[in-house]
């Protein structure tokens, strides 16, 4: 099997699309991180995931694995009211019936998951501790779980503890049967979980050890043996699944066409991916950032409504004389001929965003009104590349958040949610940083988004001149408080050098001014 080299941030492109296709929640996020679970927070619709590293088999086997749990922590998101910890017993046990409640459910309208379940229960069973490695009751509770999940025990118990577990289970069992064939939901579900601790005569406090999946090359067993474990598996299961085929589950072709997709994403980002060609200029690297709290769905619809008509490149217009006469307008009195007018979009724009501290009391909006322009810019297919700039540790820092070659995406928007605002407004700086690359690229327009003066003017008109020399165009949005202040940053700015500026007393009208800069009739 090939080396799957893939970024994390490749990873969560595709893993945040999943979850929320699976949970039909389109803010989910989801954040690859090591923690000692993978888990989610039902209440602020976050998944944690462990990195692909920490799951064992062949890099497909890895992901198929990793594909299973987000679907189970989706299934969660969409269907569970609660979600408790699993280091005590009462928790654990609760978690364990809703795995399957909530699989139960999910696989009626997902399924082309059955396969996938029964694999990812596959690995499980290695993962899963001997019970006689255990102490005291937590060998119990583990065996419930084994015995309810998997049909089966790994290791010795007593024998009248392996009576108390059957016993629990059949219990179990018939709860969530009931559960679903009455639609009770978590609440219900909980309700039986004091029954099941009486039968396992254990404290519903108990510390009960996670089961990690271990680091290794490959499965810790032969293909024979292992397709030997999910065919006991499969059969136990036989009643919910139906027959399967353990060798075609090995396989996993349905997944594997997903999984080449992103074997060849990852191949091209060796040569062509996120990469900053200039020096001193830094890739943000956080994964576990929730960027839908930057995510303004409604001026994004509005702003794609309004300017739909250059997706296509022409738009309607009334005129004077025409060929086609508009009755209702002309009664309107207004002009009555309807005429198609050719709209062009300036394709290569470089955007260039201040994150000094003085946007801190608004940062939030900032960014909802930039990735609302991004999210258009992309609808629209116009080339552009986005920068940002703030101090860190007193030193002044060019962020990299979208590159001219690769899409806008929630990875990108990512990026931007984790710059802070913070430091001066050293603009002559980052543009000397960025006059390499854009020399021999040649954007048609460099805009430049900021709310203040720059450390230093006479630097800033400097450059300009070796802007202009290249034939771009230098646009400045000046943001202010109120339309007044603004007006005064636009007018400042201009006299640095600018070919155009404008001025932004609200923040939701940056993506608008920013598309009528760029249209040309």
């Amino acid at each position: 099997m090939q080396s799957l080299h893939l970024r994390n941030d490749s990873l969560l492109e595709i893993a945040t699309f999943l979850v929320r296709r699976w949970s039909g929640k389109e803010k989910v996020t989801v954040s690859i991180t090591e923690q000692k679970e993978v888990q989610s927070n039902i209440r602020e619709n976050k998944v944690l995931m462990f990195p692909l590293e920490r799951y064992q088999g062949t890099d497909f086997q890895k992901y198929r694995q990793f594909r299973t749990a987000l679907w189970y922590e989706a299934m969660r998101i969409k269907h569970s009211s609660k979600i408790l910890s699993n280091d005590h017993a009462f928790g654990f046990i609760l978690n364990t019936l809703e795995t399957r409640r909530i699989e139960t459910v999910g696989r009626s309208y997902w399924q082309g998951m059955d396969e996938e379940i029964i694999f990812s229960y596959g690995c499980a069973w290695l993962y899963r501790p001997l019970l006689n490695t255990l102490y005291g009751n937590a060998r119990i509770v583990e065996g419930f779980a084994q015995y309810f999940l998997l049909g089966d025990i790994k290791g010795e118990l007593s024998a009248s503890s392996f009576e108390k577990i059957q016993r629990a289970c059949k219990v179990a069992i018939e709860a969530v049967k009931e559960a679903i064939e009455k639609r009770y939901g978590t609440d219900w579900l909980e309700k039986k979980v004091s029954e099941i601790i009486k039968i396992l005569e254990i404290d519903p406090l108990l510390t009960i050890p996670i089961s990690m999946p271990k680091i290794t090359s490959g499965i810790a067993m032969s293909e024979q043996d292992f397709v030997k474990t999910l065919s006991k598996i499969a059969k136990y299961r036989e009643s919910d699944f139906g027959e399967l085929d353990p060798k075609r589950i090995v396989e996993g072709k349905p997944v594997f066409e997903e999984f080449k997709v992103l074997l060849d994403e990852a191949k091209k980002s060796e040569n062509r991916g996120l990469s900053s060609e200039v020096v001193g200029v830094s890739i943000p690297k956080l994964t576990n950032v929730d960027e839908t709290k930057i995510y303004d769905a409604d001026l994004i619809n509005n702003l794609k409504t309004r300017f739909k008509e250059w997706k296509s490149g022409w738009k309607e217009q009334h005129v004077l004389a025409g060929d086609e006469f508009d009755e209702e307008t002309f009664l309107e009195g207004h002009n009555p001929f309807i005429t198609d007018k050719k709209i062009a979009i300036k394709t290569k724009i470089v955007i260039l965003l201040d994150h000094s501290s003085s946007i801190a009391g608004q940062e939030i909006q900032y960014k909802k009104a930039t990735l609302a322009l991004c999210e258009v810019l992309e609808y629209l297919k116009v080339k552009f590349s986005v920068y940002a700039f703030n101090t860190e540790q007193k030193q002044v820092v060019c962020w990299l958040i979208k590159p001219a070659n690769l899409k806008w995406n929630n990875t990108a928007a990512k990026r931007l949610a984790q710059i802070k605002a913070n430091g001066s407004t050293p603009l002559a700086e980052v543009y000397s940083l960025l006059l390499p690359t854009l020399r021999s690229k040649k954007p048609d327009i460099f805009l430049t988004l900021t709310d203040g003066e720059p450390s230093d003017p006479d630097a800033v008109r400097s450059m300009m001149r070796d802007f202009k020399l290249l034939d771009i165009s230098m646009v400045a949005i000046g943001l202010g408080p109120d339309i007044a202040d603004a007006t005064v940053i636009a007018n400042n700015l201009r006299r640095l050098g600018y070919e155009r500026t404008l001025a932004v007393s609200r923040l939701n009208e940056i993506p608008k001014r920013v598309l009528n800069v760029l249209r040309t009739d």
